[in-house]
C-alpha cells in the first residue's frame, strides 16, 4: 500500500490546480458542485472528547486522494504532541489513520482529492480528543546520548501494571546499526514490583553499536481505560567491552576488557546468612558516597553507614563497595550482609572503570541465583527462553 507522509505543517504542499481546472473548497458543511471530487472524514468536524482509538478514515468518491494531513494543533496540557500517520489503499481512494490519537488535543484535518479530469477539492476539518479519568506512564532507558556497557538493555517501565501488553509492544521499536538480533521480554522486579519491559540482543552488544529507540505510546490504552500520554524515544551507543567476573569461593574478582584481563582483586562477598547472589548482574549506576541502611532491606538495625565507591548491581540491595571495616576478611573469606566489599583503594580504581550496563558475573557463593526482575538480571536467561516472554512472540 501507499504510504502517506503526514506532516505537522498546516499548509498544503503540491496541491495547486491543474491549468484550466480551478479548485473547489468543501468547507465543512459545504458542498462542492457535481464533476467535482466528494471528501468524507470519519470524525465530524467540531466533535469532542474523540476516543483515542478512534479509527480516522479519510474517503474519496468521484476521484481519488492527494493529500491527507492529520496534525495537532495545540493541547491543552502544553505537551508537545506527534501527527498521525496513515495509509492508502490501492485506488487511492481510502486513508486509514495508522496509530492513535494523543490525548487532550485539537487536531486539524486538511485533505485535497482530484477527480479525473483534473478538479480538485479541498476541505478540512477539526476535532479535540478526550482526557482520560485515569494514566499510565512510561520511562524510558538507557538516557538518550548515553554510553552504556555490553550488558545494558533497553528499558521501558510502568507506573502502573500493563494489562494489554501486545497493544504496548506493537508500538515499540529497536533500530541498531549494526543491526544486532534481540528481542523484548516482559518482567516485574519481584523488590519493587515494578513492570517493565526489556529489550535485549541474543548476546552482549558489540562495542561500538548504535541503538535508536522509538516508543510511539502516546494515546495506547494499557488496559482497563489507562492511557499514556506521550511518545518517547532514545539514542545511546554501547562502549568497552568491559566483563567482571567474581569467584567467591576464591574471594577474588577478575576485570577483562574487551578480552583482556586488566587486575585480579582480592574481595568477600556475603556471609552465611546473607550470601551474595550467584548470577549474571549488570551495573544499573554508581555512587562515590552513599548511604546504606539495614531496614531498607530488610536486615533491621544491622548496619546504616555512609559507603564509598559503590557500583549499583540489584535492586534488593546488592552493591560492590569500599569495605575497610572488613579489611581482614577480604580475600580470605565471606564475611557481609550479601554486597562485595573489597578494599577502598580497589574499589576506587573499579569505581572509576565501571560504566551503566557493565557485566558482573558472580560464582561460587551459597546464595540464590539472582532473579531476572532484580535489576537488570536478563541475562540470567538463555535467548530463546528470554523471547517467550514477549507479548509477540516470533513465529
Amino acid at each position: 500500500m501507499l504510504i502517506v507522509r503526514i506532516l505537522c505543517a498546516v499548509a498544503l504542499t503540491g496541491c495547486s490546480a491543474a491549468p484550466g481546472a480551478p479548485d473547489q473548497h468543501q468547507g465543512a458543511g459545504s458542498t462542492a458542485s457535481a464533476a467535482a471530487p466528494q471528501i468524507t472524514i470519519s470524525v465530524p468536524d467540531g466533535a469532542t472528547a474523540v476516543p483515542l482509538d478512534t479509527a480516522l478514515r479519510v474517503t474519496a468518491t468521484k476521484g481519488t486522494l492527494l493529500s491527507v494531513h492529520v496534525a495537532p494543533s495545540g493541547a491543552a496540557d502544553g505537551r508537545s504532541r506527534v501527527a498521525v500517520s496513515g495509509t492508502l489503499n490501492a485506488a487511492r481512494q481510502t486513508w486509514t489513520a495508522g496509530r492513535t490519537f494523543s490525548p487532550t488535543t485539537l487536531y486539524t484535518v486538511q485533505v485535497t482529492a482530484a477527480s479525473p479530469a483534473g478538479q480538485r477539492t479541498t476541505t478540512h476539518t477539526r476535532f479535540t480528543t478526550l482526557t482520560p479519568s485515569r494514566a499510565n506512564r512510561a520511562l524510558l532507558g538507557p538516557l538518550d546520548g548515553q554510553v552504556v556497557g555490553v550488558g545494558m538493555p533497553v528499558t521501558l517501565r510502568f507506573d502502573h501494571p500493563v494489562t494489554d501488553r501486545v497493544a504496548v509492544e506493537k508500538r515499540l521499536t529497536v533500530t541498531t546499526t549494526p543491526n544486532v538480533e534481540g528481542s523484548w521480554g516482559w518482567i516485574r522486579d519481584p523488590h519493587t514490583g515494578q513492570e517493565r519491559i526489556d529489550w535485549r540482543p541474543a548476546t552482549y552488544w558489540p562495542t561500538g553499536t548504535k541503538v535508536t529507540v522509538t516508543a510511539a505510546l502516546s494515546g495506547v490504552d494499557t488496559g482497563g481505560e489507562r492511557y499514556l500520554p506521550r511518545d518517547i524515544s532514545t539514542t545511546f551507543t554501547i562502549g568497552t567491552a568491559r566483563i567482571t567476573r567474581v569467584d567467591l569461593s576464591m574471594h577474588q574478582l577478575t576485570l577483562t576488557e574487551n578480552g583482556r584481563i586488566l587486575r585480579t582483586i582480592p574481595v568477600s562477598g556475603g556471609g552465611p546468612n546473607t550470601p551474595t547472589h550467584n548470577g549474571t548482574m549488570v551495573a544499573m549506576d554508581k555512587a562515590a558516597d552513599i548511604r546504606m541502611n539495614s531496614e531498607t532491606v530488610g536486615l533491621g538495625d544491622a548496619y546504616d553507614m555512609n559507603v564509598k565507591w559503590a557500583v549499583h548491581l540489584t535492586t534488593s540491595g546488592t552493591y560492590l563497595h569500599a569495605a575497610p571495616w572488613n579489611a581482614s576478611r577480604i580475600g580470605k573469606t565471606n564475611a557481609s550482609h550479601g554486597c562485595i566489599g573489597l578494599t577502598t583503594d580497589d574499589a576506587r580504581w573499579l569505581y572509576d572503570r565501571t560504566q551503566p550496563g557493565d557485566i558482573f558475573i558472580t560464582t561460587g557463593s551459597t546464595g540464590p541465583a539472582v532473579d531476572i526482575g532484580n535489576g537488570l538480571g536478563d541475562w540470567n536467561l538463555p535467548y530463546p527462553k528470554w523471547k517467550q516472554r514477549s507479548a509477540m512472540p516470533a513465529s
